[in-house]
């Protein structure tokens, strides 16, 4: 069976649960849920563990329990152990380049500024991995880290619940078909679209 490795980012702490920066824990509980991955020992501390089998693919889905900018540790002891391949890693994360309501797939390229993204470069030695993006926006008064530390508002909080939805499946489709299908299906993704879908489907219902 091959082995992939599935991280979310975020700061732990009950206080930071419901931050914008913490929605890679969203999508990964989320994911979680809907692989009915069951938790397992971490071999060490700085990490919650779950694992799911999904065909011949067994998901092991990383929460690091460290702050953000050493995300990697959490993802470099997780590769050693498995003897898995950066390829093999898929890291999901907020982005402030990408609006609300917007997810995207890509193969790999730079951090964009993301400091979790930066420490898994620094630990894998490598940018060249999947990632998925899901958009929290950017505060027009431009503070940035006030922005990702606070919470959701409350006309926020729907979208961000439909993306994090959007993103699980984005994942599933991942791992049943390839990064080029999710792609494809998914980085055109809007959770307006997609609320007038299901809203014009009530209707003819």
């Amino acid at each position: 069976m091959s082995v992939r490795l599935i991280t979310g980012l975020g700061n732990p702490g009950w206080h930071y649960r419901e931050t914008r920066h913490n929605v890679g824990f969203l999508v990964v509980d989320r994911l979680a849920e809907d692989l009915g991955a069951v938790p397992l020992a971490a071999p060490a501390p700085e990490m919650l563990l779950r694992r799911a089998v999904v065909g011949d693919q067994v998901i092991y889905l990383v929460k690091p329990m460290t702050w953000m900018n050493r995300s990697g540790d959490a993802v470099s002891v997780m590769t050693e152990r498995l003897g898995v391949d950066p390829g093999q890693v898929l890291v999901i994360y907020d982005c402030l380049d990408l609006p609300l309501g917007r997810i995207r797939l890509r193969q790999g390229g730079s951090s964009g500024g993301h400091r979790g993204v930066e420490s898994v470069i620094r630990e894998l030695g490598t940018d060249q991995f999947p990632r998925l993006r899901v958009g929290i926006g950017r505060p027009e008064s431009g503070a940035g880290i006030d922005y990702v530390l606070a919470g959701w508002t409350a006309a926020e909080v729907p979208v961000i619940g439909q993306s994090v939805m959007a993103a699980s499946a984005a994942v599933r489709l991942y791992l049943a078909d390839g990064l080029p299908a999710a792609m494809n299906r998914y980085n055109g993704w809007t959770a307006a679209a997609d609320s007038a879908m299901t809203t014009q489907g009530e209707t003819e219902s």
